[in-house]
């Protein structure tokens, strides 16, 4: 088998991505995530993995309901842990080893985030989930994974998506956009780029770690990628 290109990752998946069919959590797509993050653990790949929580509840909506920013985040950081139960469940099923770790603790169903127990539990070959964002309010789950990322050492943070990587204007939208094949961080910026939300962004420049921005519902696409294919739009 090849070797892997990158030893360990950071990979981060929308909340939304999970949901499909009208269901809040696709199982359809949670088994096929686990099926793609199985292949990449054969491979001997140190996996760690936060997720979104848009598909329950999402933070910056909150006023639209009454409830003040700060509350709302706290909710969205616990949608983040339920989410991360979800995928737990399902590699778990593929025999995976994991841990859930979250930023606050929910003693009953996780771990907190100790950093030198996650890169332990790394280390030891388990798949690492990190729930409830940074723990703090204000920050997205793209922050979070940007400073679990540094923390832990990671090579690369791979941001799933459902575009093939980062192009010249909304692909969904505009026929004629193209796909950036690779992007310097200040290329990103000066071209107005949205990769991440700004925080997020300027933690990976500042301490050199790249983003692969790719596809994750294409079949494979993680795969080609960790064997260091063209796939999506490498920033760094």
């Amino acid at each position: 088998m090849d070797k892997p290109k990158y030893k360990r990752i950071l990979l981060k998946l929308s909340g939304e991505a999970l949901s499909a069919n009208g269901e809040i959590i696709d199982s359809t797509i949670l088994e096929q995530y686990a099926q793609e993050i199985n292949k990449i653990k054969a491979m001997g790949v140190e996996i760690a993995i936060v997720i979104g929580g848009g598909n329950i509840f999402r933070g910056a909506s909150a006023a639209k309901i009454g409830i003040d920013r700060a509350q709302g985040d706290y909710m969205g950081m616990l949608a983040t842990v339920i989410n991360g139960m979800a995928v737990q469940a399902s590699l778990e099923k593929h025999g995976l080893y994991t841990r859930l770790l979250t930023a606050f603790k929910v003693e009953a169903v996780c771990e907190p985030f100790i950093r030198r127990r996650a890169i332990r539990h790394l280390e030891k070959g388990r798949i690492v989930i990190l729930g409830a964002g940074t723990g703090n309010p204000y920050f997205t789950t793209d922050s979070a994974a940007s400073l679990r990322a540094v923390e832990i050492e990671a090579d690369v943070v791979l941001k799933g998506t459902r575009v093939d990587g980062v192009y010249t204007a909304d692909p969904e939208k505009d026929p004629t956009a193209t796909r950036y094949s690779k992007l310097s961080f200040q290329e990103a910026l000066s071209k107005g780029l949205k990769i991440m939300d700004a925080t997020a962004f300027t933690l990976c420049q500042e301490n050199n770690l790249p983003i692969i921005v790719f596809d994750m519902n294409k079949p494979d696409n993680l795969l080609k990628l960790i064997q260091g294919e063209d796939v999506g739009t490498l920033i760094s």
